[in-house]
């Protein structure tokens, strides 16, 4: 059995696509059997919605009167930093960007209030934005000075360009050290006060194709409640890992740099987060569909949080140290029981990713292509795989001498 996307996609616009979620998948599978849950269905949907700090905006602000070169000056949304190294109103809003005089952890441990993530999620909510640039000013370019308010809709262009989303798989983070901890996986409880963990197991995008087979260059997505596309692999892709007999890493492997166009996106599925003692980032909604080309697909969608295992890292000395050591590895079944056990003791458990917002993606995704709105794409070239060599490597250290 065996069908091609095209032949999907004339199913999707006649409304005759049989379409399911991750979750739906496994007991359907469970029911009828694999070759015949093949047959059936067309699509699988995924979603995932998580802290993912390698996000960011391009903007384009259009030119003011007179022209002013905001490319080598300094810029500011809401007293954010932008990045303005482009052009002459190009400027990147990363979505870690801080006030330059928030405290951070000089009063430790930071509040970390406001920051790119937050300018972000603001836009998309329509609200007005403080301009304020300086500039050292050119023949063309004459103005050294713009304060100004800005909007979503008056501003030229609003690109989200993600260089590094939807983690395939990741470490449980837990602090062995007799002091309170504060990291990107939250705050960690002393002597193994609680156990986090960040992704939406079973729901999640590429533990659904754990060998990127559908999902390439061009796959069409939902990135923050619209149409996006996978640009390239992301950053600190790592396909090349242990996994389990089914192809589930059991560690961090695969991501994905993701684009759109932020001006389509909604309120909701962009959200700036404040992390205690650690810094801002951003919660990106992402959901993409599998289409079921063969009974080998499928297969990959029926994994269950059972049989997907992340390891277990101490964030208090292994993870900053960069020490390879592993405490242990965990279903996502036990992580979603609310406790674990570890070194003999009980260990409450919490996630960093919603489960719920991951199924409501899925479900609207689901919509989408049952009504016809979203047709899937062809890659137009697949990610890395194992044999592509391509592995995350660490920074090699070389002293400078003065």
């Amino acid at each position: 059995m065996s069908k091609t996307i095209a032949e999907i996609n004339e199913k999707i616009k006649k409304g005759k696509a049989v379409v399911v979620t991750a979750e739906e998948v496994i007991g359907i599978a469970r029911e009828k059997g694999v070759h015949k849950a093949a047959e059936e269905i067309d699509v699988v949907t995924t979603g995932t919605f998580s802290p993912m700090c390698s996000s960011g905006v391009f903007l384009n602000f259009g030119h003011s009167k007179p022209r002013i070169k905001l490319g080598g000056g300094k810029v500011y949304l809401n007293d954010i930093p932008v990045y303005t190294g482009l052009a002459a109103v190009d400027v990147f809003l990363g979505a870690t960007a801080l006030p330059e005089d928030d405290p951070r952890n000089r009063f430790y441990p930071g509040e970390f209030n406001y920051g790119g993530g937050h300018v972000i999620e603001e836009l998309v909510a329509g609200k007005d934005l403080k301009l304020v640039a300086a500039a050292y000013g050119t023949d063309c370019y004459p103005r050294k000075k713009l304060e100004t308010w800005v909007n979503l809709k008056d501003i030229n262009n609003a690109i989200l360009f993600n260089v590094r989303n939807a983690y395939q798989n990741y470490d449980v983070g837990v602090n062995l050290s007799d002091k309170m901890i504060y990291t990107y996986m939250g705050v960690l409880k002393p002597k193994l006060g609680n156990a986090n963990y960040c992704t939406s197991g079973q729901l999640s995008p590429l533990l659904n194709d754990p060998y990127y087979k559908t999902i390439g260059i061009g796959t069409r997505v939902f990135l923050g409640g619209e149409i996006g596309y996978v640009a390239w692999h992301g950053t600190q892709h790592n396909p090349d890992v242990s996994r389990t007999k089914d192809g589930v890493p059991r560690e961090t492997a695969g991501t994905l740099s993701l684009i759109g166009d932020l001006k389509q996106m909604k309120p909701g599925w962009l959200v700036g987060i404040s992390m205690l003692g650690y810094g801002c980032t951003l919660a990106v909604g992402i959901g993409i569909p599998i289409p079921i080309l063969n009974e080998e697909i499928l297969q990959y969608t029926i994994v269950s949080d059972a049989d997907i295992f992340a390891p277990i890292v101490d964030y208090s000395e292994d993870y900053p140290q960069r020490k390879p050591d592993v405490l242990g590895e965990v279903s996502y079944a036990e992580l979603k029981s609310g406790h674990i056990k570890l070194q003999g003791k009980d260990v409450p458990t919490a996630s960093l990713s919603s489960y719920p917002k991951a199924a409501e993606i899925a479900n609207i995704l689901k919509g989408w292509i049952e009504r016809g709105e979203f047709l899937l794409t062809e890659p137009v070239a697949p990610l890395p795989g194992i044999e592509s060599g391509i592995t995350f490597k660490p920074l090699k250290e070389r002293p400078i001498k003065e």
